[in-house]
């Protein structure tokens, strides 16, 4: 049996992967496995597509606790820009030290030259990645990249095709290894073939039922066999109409099993499953047409 390894450089297979994954109850498939494995051994970067829950922010944050390996997360947003990704300058830090130096001898050049140094950079996560220099190599999340603008996605080329940035006050800062970098996307907008082609891809769809009980009673185990397969056959359910803004995913089915833990529940009813569908909907719209439609009392149906 293959053991979890401290690098993902020492993955010697995709089922090595695999195996390193299950023990953080992560459970891939085998072309999720083979898509992992790659990325770990090509040095590039793995951009995930799929519907929101799915387990793509969970598969990075899986790599790095299998490899025992610090996971560095950039949240993308709407206006992102280097001065958040990459490394903005102390200001405040860089003004008192004018003023320090304003009753003090010595030349402007000399002053400009003494602020531009490291110990005035502030590190932002994808800097961060390039120079970590732990035992193992880190694992960069450039979490939901389809909220930034595309814009952002030029920034990006530089850092993930020779894991390098250029500081214009510093020169160019390499990395010593390159991270295991994840790249996820809910799809919300295409992105451009410039940042696709530097990246392995895998699609991470919504899994079948079966699938989705062993990830549940990995997740929550205490949950029990019956229990979890009405849970799942009540969310695929769900996501069968077409009509919902936003289906669960299986983010949404562990939340719900484990509140129905905590609410000491062992089977489905109607009252409880209309009392707790916030924990599967997050629209209200959605929540709605589920009661309109009298899909609550499906349950056992």
């Amino acid at each position: 049996m293959h053991r979890m390894v401290a690098d993902s450089d020492h993955w010697t297979t995709p089922e090595a992967v695999k195996q390193a994954l299950a023990e953080q109850h992560y459970l891939a498939d085998p072309a999720l496995s083979m898509s992992v494995y790659l990325a770990a051994q090509l040095s590039k970067p793995l951009l995930l597509e799929g519907e929101p829950g799915c387990g793509k922010t969970e598969l990075a944050k899986a790599v790095a606790a299998a490899t025992r390996a610090e996971l560095i997360r950039l949240q993308c947003f709407e206006g992102l820009d280097a001065r958040s990704a990459l490394y903005d300058w102390n200001f405040p830090k860089q003004m008192l030290t004018i003023r320090l130096h304003e009753h003090e001898s010595g030349s402007r050049d000399s002053l400009e030259k003494e602020i531009f140094t490291e110990r005035f950079l502030l590190r932002r996560p994808l800097l961060r990645a390039l120079e970590e220099s732990g035992p193992a190599r880190p694992v960069l999340l450039i979490d939901e990249i389809d909220r930034a603008d595309e814009e952002f996605e030029g920034l990006l080329l530089e850092v993930l095709s020779d894991f390098q940035v250029t500081i214009p006050e510093l020169g160019t800062i390499r990395a010593r290894r390159p991270p295991f970098v994840v790249i996820t996307s809910n799809r919300s907008r295409d992105l451009s073939d410039a940042l696709k082609r530097r990246c392995l891809y895998s699609f991470v769809d919504y899994p079948t039922a079966d699938r989705e009980v062993e990830i549940l009673r990995a997740r929550v185990p205490h949950v029990g066999e019956q229990l979890a397969r009405d849970v799942v056959a009540f969310v695929q359910h769900l996501r069968g109409e077409k009509e919902l803004v936003k289906r669960p995913g299986v983010a949404e089915t562990i939340d719900w099993a484990s509140a129905l833990l905590a609410l000491h529940r062992d089977s489905l009813d109607p009252a409880v499953v209309e009392q707790t569908l916030g924990c599967l909907l997050k629209d209200a719209g959605d929540v709605e047409l589920a009661r309109d439609r009298g899909l609550v009392h499906t349950v056992g149906a």
